[in-house]
């Protein structure tokens, strides 16, 4: 049953609003869309006020008074706001997003007025100046902190006509990036790929089969139909033997958001990545990336540029040897004289088939959804004696939604855990994951955080569960580990809580929690057969591991290839870019191996750097892997269920957030700094 209705109500009062009273769980049954609006708009007001009981207090400026009242105001605008942009994420509709693109200015200006609330500032600045004869604990420095930089940071020294242009150019992106994500949304939606002729399926998996068809029957329409959903988009990309259409498929995937219609992005990314520029340059920062990076472990433009050629140095000899021998491959197999992007799917599948005879459809009856969800619960409870059970008492927004209540090895309630697995309309691609409730201590009561998961995995058919392939376990994996930064979070503060750490660290926990999918002890554990319960043979077990590193050049040059084009937009003063396209196709040039496809561009739908938070930060998911790879590294020296190495990275890492710097953290749980030969090693970049 959906929960979002559309009838019309006038004038909610706040005493009938369910978001603006008391709630422990987010109360989807009693929301209706039209209660969001005025949700949001109390909550900020009350958010003021509590905001300018702050500043205009008469006592003396504290680290209670000031910096600690400053961190629990707007609660309920948290609460609310989580609610309602994590369902404009998983489940929206027309009126959700209408709502988004009016609460968003709102939202935006509210935080401009705290951030240039001279008042505010003053009393902040007065305790900042004296945080060396406080007597504060690590957590509370860091605090103190980050409070006076999102304040100075953010403009509260600039002039008053300065601090105008801030709050115009912040409202302007809070649009520009929402409207670039609807489009995005309705770009993958709008596309179908309809086949009425059987001989046009040749190669695809008969469950992938039955699932198109039931795809077809629900929108009332004949033969089968493929969508740019993952779940569709990737197998039929990987098994289609028809290279037309496979062609049709890669293009309408590619150029999403660049059709010059309605839908196009192409100017909301020019104007996103001028804005971002010039409010870094109003902040007295050089560029967008100069600003981002001074809160990341990287520090500088200079340093990630330097980080991502170092490994493009060690990665482009391997990448150009494997792609030569994909080529030729596709060459020996089907005469194909040049290989195209819509061949890179398939070609590399069946190359994979015969150096490893290994492939999704003989693993898949071997990754049955819910026994990989048992699999990575177990993970979780024998390194961090943590048990998760199911519950019907916690209300849902959508029926696919699974939750979970999560408690410790002594029984005590650790945290609520929601999962949403499946695409459908109003759910935007990929996989994330989110929180409706942060961890904290208020008044010496702790509050334990409410954690969601978002994926985009393959729907059980008529004849068959939903049966995973090994990339969708890993990103169930991925996505677990996020959510166990959450789930174990034991801070004070909401805002250094979970996963509330530098961006460039944040990957760690859900990239380090992907290396269990590849180890034997770990897959015993869940991956068994659907039908016989018969558990994966070892043989299977010894190709996934063979195969781990199977063009592992190529997909290190692509991972690279995006840092690369997310720098070009903004490490850079992009004032004169005109032409989206000529200027991605400039910052691919050091890491091209395929033939450019004009009608496709990637900028106008890389909603990680245009909607996400990942601007200036899509090394992340590379700097990460060289602390992952470390980190396993010691996990494997001492048993990949070490308690005592689980303990210190529960300790150090998971349960830490952002009370300290990254580095001090990392050190702690792993007695030295991160080697960056653990991932090339990994990789099979450099000889182990």
């Amino acid at each position: 049953m959906l929960i979002l209705f559309s009838k019309k109500i006038e004038g909610i009062m706040s005493t009938n609003n369910p978001l603006l009273q008391d709630f422990k769980f987010a109360p989807f049954s009693k929301i209706e869309t039209e209660h969001f609006k005025p949700a949001i708009t109390e909550a900020i007001q009350l958010a003021k006020s509590e905001i300018e009981n702050i500043a205009s207090a008469e006592t003396e400026p504290s680290f209670e008074n000031t910096i600690e009242e400053l961190e629990f105001s707007g609660e309920k605008l948290d609460r609310v706001t989580s609610i309602f942009f994590n369902l404009n994420s998983a489940e929206t509709n027309a009126e959700i997003q209408k709502i988004a693109q009016e609460v968003s200015p709102l939202l935006s200006e509210f935080r401009n007025d705290i951030i240039l609330n001279e008042a505010l500032f003053k009393r902040v600045k007065a305790v900042y100046d004296q945080k060396d004869q406080l007597e504060l604990t690590t957590e509370q420095k860091t605090l103190l902190d980050k409070k006076y930089k999102a304040f100075s940071r953010n403009g509260a020294n600039l002039p008053k006509e300065k601090q105008e242009e801030l709050r115009e150019i912040d409202k302007q992106l809070s649009a520009l990036s929402l409207n670039f994500g609807e489009n995005v949304l309705a770009e993958t939606n709008k596309f179908e790929l309809q086949i009425t002729n059987e001989e046009d399926l040749d190669g695809l998996p008969e469950s992938f089969k039955e699932e198109a068809k039931a795809v077809a029957e629900s929108r009332d329409k004949e033969g089968w139909i493929f969508t740019l959903d993952y779940p569709s988009y990737i197998p039929f990309m990987k098994y289609a033997k028809n290279r037309e259409l496979r062609k049709k498929m890669a293009i309408a995937f590619g150029a999403k958001g660049f059709h010059g219609d309605e839908l196009d992005n192409q100017e909301n990314v020019l104007k996103i990545a001028k804005l971002r520029f010039q409010r870094a340059q109003l902040l007295g920062f050089e560029t967008h990336a100069h600003f981002v990076l001074q809160e990341r472990m990287a520090e500088t433009p200079e340093k990630v540029d330097s980080f991502l050629n170092e490994l493009l140095e060690k990665a482009k000899p391997a990448a150009e040897k494997e792609f030569a021998a994909l080529e030729e491959f596709a060459k020996e197999l089907d005469n194909i004289d040049r290989l195209e992007k819509w061949d890179s799917a398939y070609y590399s599948e069946k190359l994979k088939q015969k150096l490893f005879n290994l492939d999704d459809e003989k693993l898949k009856p071997y990754f049955k959804l819910e026994n990989v969800i048992d699999g990575v619960f177990t993970v979780a409870s024998k390194l961090y004696g943590l048990q998760f059970n199911e519950t019907e008492e916690i209300e849902k927004y959508h029926p696919d939604v699974k939750t979970y209540n999560v408690t410790d090895e002594n029984g005590y309630d650790v945290a609520l855990f929601y999962a949403d697995f499946h695409p459908r309309p109003g759910k935007r691609g990929g996989a994330w994951m989110t929180e409706y409730k942060s961890q904290y201590v208020k008044n010496k009561k702790e509050e334990r955080p409410h954690v969601s998961i978002v994926c985009n995995f393959t729907k059980p058919t008529k004849s068959e569960p939903s049966l995973l392939t090994f990339n969708e376990v890993t990103t169930l994996f991925h996505e677990f580990g996020h959510a166990l930064h959450g789930i174990l979070a034991n801070t004070v503060y909401p805002s250094l809580s979970g996963p509330n750490v530098y961006w460039d660290f944040v990957e760690l926990p859900s990239q380090v929690l992907e290396n269990w999918c590849y180890e034997k002890e770990a897959l015993q554990l869940f991956a068994k057969h659907y039908k016989t319960d018969e558990a994966i043979p070892m043989e299977l077990v010894e190709k996934i591991k063979e195969s781990s590193n199977f063009q592992e050049g190529m997909q290190t040059l692509r991972q690279l290839s995006f840092g690369m084009l997310d720098l070009s937009w903004h490490a850079i003063n992009p004032s004169d870019i005109d032409d989206v396209k000529m200027h991605e196709n400039k910052a691919f040039e050091a890491t091209k191996l395929y033939p450019d496809v004009p009608e496709n561009c990637m900028s106008t739908a890389f909603s990680h750097i245009f909607q996400g938070g990942y601007s200036a930060g899509y090394y992340s998911y590379k700097w990460a892997e060289v602390l992952d790879a470390d980190a396993f590294e010691y996990f494997k020296e001492q048993g990949i269920f070490s308690k005592e190495v689980a303990d210190k990275f529960k300790n150090n890492i998971l349960s830490m957030g952002g009370t300290e710097h990254p580095m001090t953290l990392y050190k702690r749980f792993r007695g030295k700094e991160p080697q960056p030969d653990a991932l090339l090693k990994r990789a099979g970049l450099i000889e182990k």
